[in-house]
């Protein structure tokens, strides 16, 4: 045992030799797997993060345990003629749809309704373009999760009576009110002055949108404004996460039942779960990553190849060291190990900093972007193993070449 770790220990000691002895010449290879395992731990983090940006987009947007229940809805890809069937057959949803599934979804614990529309808005000189103007039932700030930063959000009596009042995003306040205080002061929608109540806690973007550039009122007030028989959306929530697919289900069938479907009729209604949009997204970004993350291993291949080519150069080099270790009894197996160390050692080196590089550059993308740059295990541990691997298997064929060089014609040849 003892003997077997000084063979070790030595063959080592003379790779770590060799690599110190050309220092450029190392630097240079080892650029090679250094951009490799970047851009593989890059990519993964790129991947991850960008997952977790868009579900945490998703979450703030439409809260948890939520569905929705409009005239279309995504519902996977469809071809033109699905479409325009889908036109023809889906139904506008109104208010009586509304208090119908309200009414008859037992398994709800909240059900509402919202509306949808946009336009500049105007104030002191100042002006909003295509602000989202949401026609909203008073409890839709619990089925979306909503977070008020300042006042409140619209009360139930607000809906019934149809009250000039309302809740703006952050942006908006930000560019119509200049950071003052909005709480009790007009805002006019179309000409009808309305009181904002609260202010909306900032969402930040998503895909470079703003997610704080909308206002909500009450549904009734919308229907004064811009006409009471614009199409709903149906908004659902559940008491729990496990229970959500059975209350989309009696969701579901409570609207059948309301638009008189029998048997294998197609629904004409779309739906909205949040739990499959969660699914779409980690599929989405899955993919994604089967596609990209071959082709960044390409980059640690390359350098590989790089690492074969300058070993294969070391041992022309030291064609009379390996012929005067030979001569005085190193064996083949001992000259084999020595070179797969160095190859070995300069791949692993260049994966630790690599490493390094992946944590700098996305450190830099975090702070200047939102997308939560996030390095995962999986994707270190993919990296290192490859470019170890590659480093071994890169350093086989030279090192199998030294092993068998006759030490007579090696000492001859220098």
């Amino acid at each position: 045992m003892k003997h077997l770790y000084s063979f070790y220990a030595d063959a080592a000691s003379i790779a770590l030799q060799s690599i110190f002895a050309h220092k450029l010449r190392t630097f240079l290879t080892l650029i090679g797997i250094i951009i490799g395992v970047a851009s593989v731990v890059i990519v993964g983090a790129s991947i991850s993060g960008f997952n977790s940006y868009v579900l945490t987009a998703v979450s703030k947007m439409l809260g948890v345990n939520h569905f929705m229940i409009a005239r279309f809805a995504h519902q996977g890809r469809r071809t033109q003629e699905q479409w325009e069937r889908a036109q023809r057959r889906n139904k506008r949803l109104y208010i009586e749809d509304y208090e119908w599934l309200r009414d008859r979804c037992k398994s709800c614990a909240e059900v509402g309704a919202q509306a949808n529309n946009s336009l500049n808005l105007k104030r002191n000189g100042h002006e909003t373009f295509f602000t989202r103007i949401q026609g909203v039932t008073a409890n839709m700030a619990i089925i979306e999760d909503k977070n008020i930063a300042e006042g409140r959000f619209i009360a139930p009596h607000e809906v019934e009576h149809a009250a000039m009042v309302c809740v703006i995003g952050a942006e908006v306040k930000e560019k119509l009110f200049e950071g003052r205080d909005p709480i009790g002061q007009t805002l006019k929608i179309r000409d009808a002055p309305m009181t904002v109540i609260g202010v909306e806690e900032k969402r930040g973007t998503f895909m470079g949108q703003s997610m704080d550039n909308h206002l909500y009122i009450p549904l009734l007030t919308f229907g004064h404004l811009f006409g009471r028989r614009q199409s709903l959306e149906l908004h659902g929530k559940a008491g729990a996460i496990e229970t959500l697919p059975a209350t989309i289900e009696e969701a579901r069938v409570v609207m059948r039942n309301r638009h008189k479907l029998v048997g294998e009729e197609e629904d004409t209604f779309g739906l909205v779960n949040t739990g499959d949009l969660t699914g779409e997204i980690n599929q989405f970004t899955g993919t994604i990553a089967l596609v990209v993350t071959p082709i960044t291993l390409l980059s640690l291949l390359v350098g590989g190849i790089v690492v074969m080519n300058i070993m294969l150069v070391s041992v022309t080099e030291r064609t009379f060291e390996i012929g005067l270790r030979k001569a005085v009894g190193a064996r083949s197996k001992q000259i084999l190990v020595q070179f797969l160390i160095e190859s070995s050692l300069l791949a692993a080196v260049g994966g630790a900093l690599g490493l390094l590089l992946a944590s700098g550059l996305s450190w830099i993308v975090r702070v200047a972007t939102p997308i939560p740059m996030t390095i995962t295990i999986g994707y270190v541990l993919l990296s290192l193993a490859v470019s170890g691997g590659i480093g071994l298997i890169a350093g086989i064929y030279p090192a199998f070449k030294a092993s068998r060089l006759d030490p007579i014609v090696a000492l001859n040849k220098s």
